[in-house]
């Protein structure tokens, strides 16, 4: 294919964007530490009222750093990081990269078995966790291979007399008092900054070959595998990015860190986009609209990397006009389709551009983009980033499917995994000739502008969070009184799409879709947990007894069209 593969969609690049970027050979958090001597006294990041320079920030990683080595972190051990956004993230997670150690960025919304089942998989050494989550990483330390674990709260890094007032508001909106009892395996964040000098020792990095992340993903059998990215990998997107949005003033951009750092998109668009760029990083450890719509105005945020939910509620809320939005230059779209509505409603209201892109966590994770400047076809993901191809395959004889023609999208480039942490035979699956394959159905137009038409994993992307069928319906499969399950993602106006449990009770059992709901959350993630059920009697199977999983997607679909028709009345 290598000789035959054409690039249409380099004739629509601008002068201004390279075909081909010379990238740099060096780790990932020698950006961090370049900037703080380069240009110490500049803000890095704004949290809730602290502001930090690149200097603070890499002073903090450093002793972060001698803190690990004590606890024993050498060179490849992984250590894993449960936090929200915040200036401890961006600590714990360059400071584990200075040790030589690998991140594994955990959910702080995983349960128990969710949790671990990635801290057995992956065999992390140390673990950073906010306080409110210490509770479930504490119950589930004797089945894992954690030795330490460091605990921080949100109030560490607020100014006075916030740092006061915040864990009696935390107490009244959570209903969990944080009593820790520390000891020699359980240790204050700010005790190991305090404690440790910042030293910088020379640790040896292959870029191309040594890790920086595993970025857990799921997959059509619903288990969580970790995806190996290297410290290239991730130097390569984040450029990728950088170079892409060509217009932007390089080094005073205010960037908004709504999206979170523990999952790969925020972690690069935002989180590395920020340190490499030497722009200020606005952090955000949660999404609210009110408090996103105040630091757009008081920050001056020019750049807002985002998910569709996050730009629908801010354009939908109330009181969005009662505030200047017009520093915001360029809006970053990804994890889910964009409305052409939003996308139009949102710039009128902005002035801003907000353009499309298209990505999967193996790599890294962005290969598609649309033009901030240039044309943007309804409904496309855009066109390839540099240096990486993409094509489109026909499912049936393997080869490279006409202009138009529906098929898989394979990609390839810099930014693509090295494989799957311990899963030769899963890697093997996902690789063909160099190439990777999304498991996206797609097509690209004549002009080089691709787009996705349907998924060909069955995963459900529900605000920007992935989930995975399998793993919900396992959770279902436990309950005592469920005899079959099956989960499908259906259209929902605010999170895309949104999970629905079709479940067959046992003969003679009962069982209440509230005592269901209460269940699933209890055993699941929330944003995992199903939002609708349905009982029935039993479930569309061929003749093999395989649940017909698309079957139920068609029955929901003429549902969705039946309710849409003109009802006609009767004289």
């Amino acid at each position: 294919m290598d000789e035959r593969l054409a690039r249409p969609w380099l004739t629509h690049y601008p002068d201004e964007i390279p075909v081909k970027i010379e990238y740099e050979e060096k780790p990932l958090q020698s950006y961090l530490a370049d900037a703080a001597r380069e240009t110490p006294d500049k803000s890095a990041l704004h949290f809730m009222g602290t502001e930090m320079t690149f200097a603070e920030v890499y002073d903090s990683a450093l002793r972060f750093a001698s803190g690990l080595r004590g606890l024993g972190v050498k060179k490849g051990d992984r250590v894993a990081i449960m936090l929200a956004n915040t200036p401890q993230s961006v600590i714990s997670y360059y400071g584990t990269l200075l040790t030589g150690a690998v991140v594994v960025q955990t959910n702080p919304l995983y349960v128990e078995r969710e949790l671990e089942h990635q801290m057995i998989d992956s065999g992390a050494k140390v673990m950073i966790c906010l306080d409110l989550v210490y509770p479930r990483v504490a119950n589930v330390l004797k089945k894992t291979k954690l030795e330490h674990v460091i605990v921080t709260g949100i109030k560490d890094y607020l100014p006075f007399p916030k740092n006061l007032i915040y864990p009696f508001i935390q107490k009244k909106n959570t209903g969990i008092k944080v009593d820790i009892t520390y000891n020699e395996k359980t240790h204050p964040f700010t005790r190991v900054l305090k404690e440790n000098e910042p030293v910088e020792t020379e640790v040896s990095v292959n870029p191309k070959e040594d890790l920086a992340l595993l970025q857990y993903t799921g997959g059509t059998t619903g288990v969580a595998k970790g995806v190996m990215l290297t410290h290239h990998n991730l130097v390569a997107n984040t450029t990728q990015a950088l170079r892409w949005m060509h217009k932007i003033d390089h080094g005073n951009e205010v960037i908004l860190c709504a999206l979170p750092f523990f999952h790969v998109y925020g972690m690069t668009v935002g989180m590395n986009f920020s340190i490499m760029d030497r722009s200020k990083m606005v952090i955000m450890p949660r999404f609210n609209t009110t408090q996103i719509l105040k630091a757009i105005q008081k920050q001056r945020v020019s750049i807002f990397p985002g998910a569709p939910t996050m730009y629908i509620g801010l354009i939908n809320d109330p009181d969005v006009n009662k505030y200047d939005l017009s520093s915001v230059e360029v809006c970053i779209s990804g994890s889910a389709p964009l409305p052409v509505e939003v996308q139009q409603r949102f710039e009128k209201l902005t002035g801003g551009k907000l353009s499309e892109g298209f990505g999967l966590t193996e790599a890294s994770p962005v290969t598609h983009f649309n033009l901030m400047w240039g044309k943007r076809p309804s409904g496309s993901i855009g066109l390839p980033w540099p240096d990486t191809d993409a094509a489109v395959i026909n499912g049936e004889t393997g080869e490279q499917a006409e202009a138009g023609e529906i098929g898989e999208l394979i990609v390839r480039g810099p930014q693509v995994m090295k494989g799957y942490w311990n899963r030769p035979e899963e890697t093997k699956a996902v690789f063909q000739d160099g190439w990777l394959l999304t498991g996206d159905m797609g097509y690209m137009d004549e002009e080089g502008y691709f787009y996705i038409v349907d998924r060909k994993k069955d995963m459900i992307i529900a605000g920007g969070f992935n989930i995975y069928p399998r793993e919900v319906e396992e959770v279902l499969y436990e309950h005592e009184a469920i005899k079959e399950a099956v989960v499908i993602g259906v259209p929902d106006p605010y999170r895309g799409e949104t999970v629905k449990a079709f479940v067959v009770l046992k003969e003679g059992m009962e069982l209440s879709e509230k005592e269901l709901n209460e269940y699933c959350r209890k055993n699941l993630s929330a944003y995992k947990s199903p939002k609708q059920f349905e009982f029935r009697n039993e479930l569309p199977k061929t003749m093999v007894g395989k649940v017909l999983r698309r079957a139920l997607v068609d029955e929901e679909k003429r549902k969705r069209e039946q309710e849409k028709e003109p009802q006609v009345q009767g004289k």
